[in-house]
């Protein structure tokens, strides 16, 4: 299982799920030495490689996938975690750090599709997205809402994509979550294990069963 933003939060949550059911996992992400100690708690490089990528460089994701199957041989799922968020409202963030949602948040994942396909189709594998309730609903003023738009328009477009390929396309779809992605710790949220939970039952359903999308809230969220 490849997974990408794998230095914390979702990510790491899924890493270690998925060790626990005996996945091997490729762990990529921007952060090396978070990155690393993960590797190095989830059993080190016969079973957790660590590999330095930002999602936004196709260099990167390239690499990512080579240095994968050059490990480990072949690749059964890749889940394209990688994002952040930022302030709503359309006059209370940069131009600079949306152009930077907007390449991690659509463009990352994309390229994430992109590199893996093959190696996926090999496997006839699993691919999922991280989208996010504002990926189903439109959030005020919310850049953010707007590129996790993109990846459920996203989602759907690969499932059609790979049709008689045998892949799966999921969309993991979480609610608010207490994750490092927030600044201040939401008052009424899931935890990273929740989604974790969500992925590894999407990934465990027998071949002949997709999984298209899981929205996972919070039981007191609101909208």
């Amino acid at each position: 299982m490849l997974i990408t933003g794998a230095s914390s939060g979702i990510g790491a949550a899924t890493a270690r799920a998925a060790r626990a059911e005996g996945w091997r996992v490729v762990l990529a992400a921007r952060s090396a030495v978070r990155l690393q100690g993960l590797a190095d708690e989830l059993g080190g490089s016969q079973q957790a490689l660590a590999i330095t990528c930002d999602v936004t460089e196709w260099a990167d994701q390239e690499r990512m996938v080579a240095d994968a199957l050059e490990a480990f041989g072949h690749i059964d799922v890749a889940f394209a975690n990688a994002g952040f968020g930022g302030p709503r409202g359309f006059l209370s963030d940069t131009p600079e750090h949306w152009r930077e949602m907007v390449l991690t948040n659509v463009y990352g994942a994309a390229l994430t599709i992109r590199a893996t396909l093959e190696a996926l189709k090999d496997s006839r594998g699993h691919m999922l997205l991280t989208s996010s309730v504002a990926g189903r609903r439109a959030l005020p003023g919310s850049m953010y809402s707007c590129t996790k738009h993109a990846v459920t328009a996203m989602g759907e477009a690969l499932r059609q994509d790979v049709e008689g390929t045998g892949i799966r396309v999921t969309l993991i779809e979480p609610g608010m979550t207490d994750t490092p992605f927030f600044d201040k710790r939401p008052t009424v949220a899931l935890q990273d294990d929740d989604i974790a939970r969500a992925v590894i039952y999407a990934v465990s359903q027998p071949p002949h069963v997709d999984v298209n999308e899981i929205l996972v809230r919070p039981t007191a969220q609101q909208g």
